[in-house]
């Protein structure tokens, strides 16, 4: 039933769109029906049978303005010149009142106010048809033909919800032919066959699965046939090969098991659904006839009734999926919805930024889910992952704004939209750790605030509609801003920079950080009335950081303990998900009992997770079994769903297991108990571990707060990285924070996050990078009784590993070089053929190893990785992941006093070979990245300057975006760079060639310790130690340090504003 609700009463004019609410189905069964239509103003409440609809009539009006005129049945003859598309009705009413009227009674008594227009009868005569059932794909329905008749006829009606099935076969008298009726993908496909001929097929309507009553009209006779549905003709005229005379018997529906019609071979099932109004020949078919067993021969078929049932009616798909149905189940379609699973229950997305950064993810456009499987929809926003996961929430304003010429009578509002709803924004905001959202503004004699009272004239709005006059850094309550509260407003007399009311340009930053008051919403700025009078300010996007839900966990310590929670509602559809970690055997993670009904998740045996329940069918349990043990005291998440079409359960990437519900069993679950976590009401069986982020058809529970006041339980969980260590990528440490992990990447040659982000440099020519290893021996001369044991074991390496990337056009180049005290050194260069070459030289009295790896050109423009690996005197090296070889070396087993590492040019290197030398003057153009010597980085320690090592920067080096992009044959090896020049990117006057050193400067302390070393020791080191100790303190004596450079100057004011100046320190706010 179709109920329309327009803006204005109907009339000759077009009506406008209307409102349209569609409830109910299957209304043609010839069943009595409860109709009720309430109106309050636009609020209408609709009711069909047992089913209400509530909706509010879309329009500028507050209520409905309906004619003084009703009408039941149709519309007016008079009135039909609007355009109204639907016939008039036939059948019967009754009980038809009009605001407690009994129309029919008036309509009975010919009262003058009612008019009664055709053919109306005050008793319901209405003729009834018998309709049949054809229960299962095996019912069949034979019905006797007339054998040698010239013709062959059917008609008969349809419904049904399925795609497929028989519909009626029949064979021709003397074989001589047979046609069969199927539904077919929704459409009627009529096949004819005859000896010596291809089957000949015709096709008719669409959509015939939808439930309603369609009529179905089949005709041969001569050579000519007709097939019509639904009144119109699909197509007529087909050419039949002779004479064509009806069988004896036809097939409705299906056919018996020994039957030997050609039509009962079709593949496809019976038909499912309800037949009427059959006539074979030119006889109408008597239903009660065939059920008193006079007429034809049938089975599993139902008489006098039509048991379809409508199982979308109500629909079990959420969030938006298409309902479609057969005769004994139903489907969702959840395509364009964002969410998944039988009904369209569970959501596609993680629930947070968090989420998505400790699956690995980068920086970039996300859908998030806050709630999960609850009401509120996905959200587009942006995930920067850094040291923590920030979510950007964008709006329609993030441009600069220019506010001109308003007053207190016509303030300047502006209205920020955002890319989420608002109820989507509170979630975001109440599971975050913290929110903020900066406000840049600058004023020229405009004012926050009255001088003489303090009435604000400028405010924004926040979430809750509230309006605001707090600027930021001040408490809500107080009209002030940062300065205010500092003491360094420019005006003493003020709070708030603004309120001096100067005419000069000042500049704010406002962070706005209540979360109760976020997002900004509105701003409001009226005192530009005044000559001269202008704002200017721009909102940045709402970021929010962390995800409480996602670390809220705790630790369950004895088998008794547990926490409860109120009753879990999810009747129709019910998912639990939570991540556990335990050491423990077994145990129940979450209980929830109802009278018989009960739902449980489990830890049933070290490698088997439960989930059981009951929804009055009996007891049904769905379980995953792993190959590896669950109880290895890491993170696993656990999944459970149950709605009315199947269970199903995940752990981890665990293949889901799934059970389908029964077609017609219960599908309520009833649960009364409160709902146990991490134990039973019976204190048994309880679970010893920790469990987080436990959600309940979206919704997160707070356990922290629950296990603060319960008596074995504690708050929180710690140990992450052996959950998410993995993370940690190119060397990079995990490290434990109370809510998760973090990645130390000192060690390694990437950074960011996950350590993933590759330092790459680009080197003109002559340029160098000079990392110096004897940062080391400060850090163990502190600890050393020996200065000679420093050199020989500390520097001594019996094994190393070097990665690097690289891409160039330049041959010969030098890659890296490793030199030491004893003229022995470790080159990796490019040959003049292009090919890798590589010299190891351990003992100085002996000639280098080396060895040219001919895998190809290298120097063709594009990035190529390389990895070696020492062992003692064996040496295995990799390019490009997939080139490997092995050699030995024969000039030694050990790197003796490793004195530094050099990228690019260098000159003379003593005791090198000629290959060295050559390439060592020619040094390296183009772009090096990832470069690492054991846990030494050269290019991050030049290019993310603050750490403890020394590096010395030559010439042209600057901090490239990635090697690998816009890599091609023959392609410049140039990069988006940020000139180095020597300073690692800072700014100021710096002398080329002087190294990068700590800020805290203790060199010469350091020099100091090491000379009182030196004296104490001096009687009794050898000669060889004096001059080792020379050559340290000559080496050091040369280098000079980087003087610390003033800040960047301020970026200059948009120039529209008319800015006269920069401000000044004093003057500028910053609020947070």
């Amino acid at each position: 039933m179709r109920i329309e609700v327009y803006g204005c009463a109907y009339s000759d004019a077009n009506l406008p769109s209307p409102d349209a609410l569609m409830l109910g189905s299957l209304l043609d069964d010839q069943h009595w029906h409860y109709v009720l239509i309430e109106l309050l103003d636009t609020d209408v409440n609709f009711t069909v049978d047992t089913h209400t609809h509530h909706f509010r009539a879309k329009g500028e009006s507050s209520y409905a303005d309906l004619d003084y005129k009703i009408s039941f049945g149709g519309i007016p003859r008079h009135r039909k010149s609007v355009a109204f598309p639907h016939k008039n009705f036939h059948g019967c009413f009754e009980n038809l009142r009009y605001n407690g009227v009994d129309i029919i009674d008036l309509s009975k008594k010919h009262k003058p106010q009612v008019l009664i227009m055709g053919n109306v009868s005050f008793s319901c005569s209405h003729p009834q048809t018998v309709p049949m059932t054809f229960l299962s794909s095996r019912s069949y329905l034979a019905l006797p033909g007339t054998p040698g008749e010239d013709k062959v006829s059917a008609i008969f009606q349809f419904r049904t919800w399925n795609r497929a099935g028989l519909l009626l076969t029949s064979q021709f008298q003397h074989r001589s032919g047979a046609f069969i009726l199927v539904l077919n993908d929704g459409k009627l496909k009529l096949s004819l066959s005859q000896p010596g001929h291809p089957v000949r097929d015709v096709t008719a309507g669409a959509g015939l699965n939808d439930g309603q009553w369609h009529s179905v009209s089949l005709s041969a006779k001569g050579n000519h046939l007709s097939v019509m549905v639904d009144g119109e003709a699909a197509s007529m005229a087909h050419s039949l090969r002779g004479q064509i005379d009806s069988g004896d018997t036809y097939y409705l529906g299906g056919c018996p098991d020994n039957s030997s019609d050609p039509g009962c071979a079709s593949p496809l099932d019976g038909f499912q659904g309800c037949l009427r109004l059959i006539s074979i020949g030119d006889k109408a078919v008597d239903p009660i006839s065939i059920q008193q067993g006079a007429l034809g021969s049938y089975r599993d078929l139902q008489i006098d009734t039509c048991g379809l049932t409508d199982r979308c009616l109500p629909s079990y798909c959420e969030h938006g999926g298409e309902c479609s149905q057969s005769w004994d189940t139903f489907s969702c379609n959840c395509a364009h919805t964002g969410y998944t699973g039988a009904t369209c229950h569970s959501s596609l997305y993680e629930q947070s930024c968090e989420a998505h950064r400790h699956r690995g993810s980068s920086s970039g456009l996300y859908y998030i889910d806050s709630d999960g499987s609850g009401p509120l929809g996905p959200s587009l926003v942006y995930c920067n992952m850094t040291d923590t996961a920030w979510t950007s929430v964008q709006h329609n304003g993030s441009h600069l704004v220019s506010v001109k010429s308003s007053n207190g009578e016509s303030p300047h509002p502006v209205f920020f939209k955002y890319t989420a709803s608002m109820d989507q924004l509170q979630a975001i905001i109440g599971d975050a750790d913290r929110c903020q959202q900066k406000l840049t503004f600058h004023c020229k004699k405009s004012r926050l605030s009255t001088p003489h009272d303090g009435t604000p004239v400028s405010w924004w709005v926040g979430r809750t509609n509230e309006t605001h006059i707090y600027w930021g850094g001040s408490l809500p309550d107080a009209q002030k801003c940062t300065c205010g509260l500092e003491g360094n407003c420019i005006d003493s007399q003020y709070y708030c920079n603004c309120d001096a009311d100067r005419n000069e340009w000042t500049s704010n930053t406002v962070v706005l950080s209540h979360k109760k008051h976020l997002p900004v919403t509105q701003v409001v700025m009226r005192d530009t009335g005044r000559p001269h009078s202008e704002v200017a300010y721009t909102l940045g996007p709402l970021l929010c950081s962390g995800d409480n839900s996602f670390w809220n966990s705790a630790s369950f310590n004895t088998e008794t303990s547990y926490l409860h929670f109120p009753t879990f509602r999810g009747e129709l559809s019910a998912d639990v998900s939570f991540f556990f970690k335990t050491t423990a055997f077994s145990g129940v993670f979450v209980e929830n009992l109802g009278i018989t009904d009960f739902i449980r998740l489990e830890l049933r045996a070290p490698a088997e997770v439960t989930f059981s329940f009951d929804v009055g069918n009996g007891p049904c349990e769905v379980t995953v079994q792993s190959p590896t043990p669950f109880n290895d005291n890491r993170w696993h998440h656990v999944r459970a769903e149950r709605n009315v079409k199947e269970a199903s359960l995940q752990v981890d990437q665990l293949p889901r297991e799934t059970q389908t519900a029964p077609a017609d069993g219960h599908a309520r679950l009833q649960l009364n108990s409160q709902l146990f976590v991490g134990g039973t009401a019976s204190r048994q069986r309880g679970f010893l571990g920790c469990i987080r982020s436990l959600r309940l058809n979206g919704l997160a529970l707070d356990l922290e707060e629950r296990a603060t006041m319960t008596p074995g339980v504690g708050p929180g969980c710690p140990g992450h990285c052996s959950s998410y260590g993995h993370l940690c990528r190119n060397g990079g440490r995990c490290r434990e924070k109370r809510r998760g992990i973090e990645c130390d990447c000192t060690f390694s040659a990437y950074d960011g996050p996950f350590c993933e982000n590759e330092i790459s440099a680009y080197f003109g020519g002559g340029s160098s990078v000079i990392y110096d290893f004897q940062h080391y021996n400060d850090t163990f001369s502190k600890n050393s009784s020996s200065f000679v044991a420093l050199f020989h074991e500390e520097l001594t390496l019996t094994g190393e590993t070097a990665t690097l990337s690289f891409r160039t056009t330049e041959m010969p180049s030098l890659l890296l070089y490793v030199s030491s005290f004893y003229e022995e050194y470790l080159s990796v260069i490019l040959a003049p053929n292009g090919s890798l070459q590589i010299s190891y030289k351990l003992n100085r009295h002996r000639e280098p190893d080396v060895f040219n790896f001919g895998f190809k050109n290298l120097a063709d423009g594009q990035l190529h990785q390389v990895k070696i690996n020492r062992e003692a005197a064996v040496v295995f090296v990799e390019v490009n992941q997939n080139a490997r070889r092995q050699v030995i070396l024969s000039s030694g087993t050990e790197f003796n006093a490793v004195k530094s590492l050099t990228l690019g040019t260098i000159l003379g290197p003593p005791g090198a070979d000629r290959d060295t030398l050559r390439a060592g003057a020619h040094g390296f153009t183009g772009c090096l990245s990832a470069v690492r010597f054991g846990p030494a980085a050269p290019l991050k320690a030049a290019l993310r300057p603050g750490g403890p090592a020394r590096v010395t920067v030559r010439g042209h080096v600057a901090a490239a975006s990635r090697c690998a992009e816009g890599a091609g044959p023959g392609a410049p090896a140039r990069e988006a760079t940020r000139p180095l020049a020597g300073g690692a990117g800072r700014s100021g006057a710096t002398d080329e060639g002087e190294p990068l050193v700590n800020a805290d400067r203790s060199d010469s302390a350091v020099i100091g310790g090491v000379i009182a070393v030196v004296i104490f020791i001096l009687l009794c080191i050898t000669a060889i130690a004096v001059r080792i100790y020379q050559q340290r303190w000559l080496y050091e004596k040369n280098e000079s340090n980087i003087p610390k450079t003033g800040d960047n100057a301020e970026t200059a004011v948009k120039s529209e504003l008319n800015m006269q100046s920069t401000v000044s320190e004093s003057q500028k706010e910053y609020f947070f």
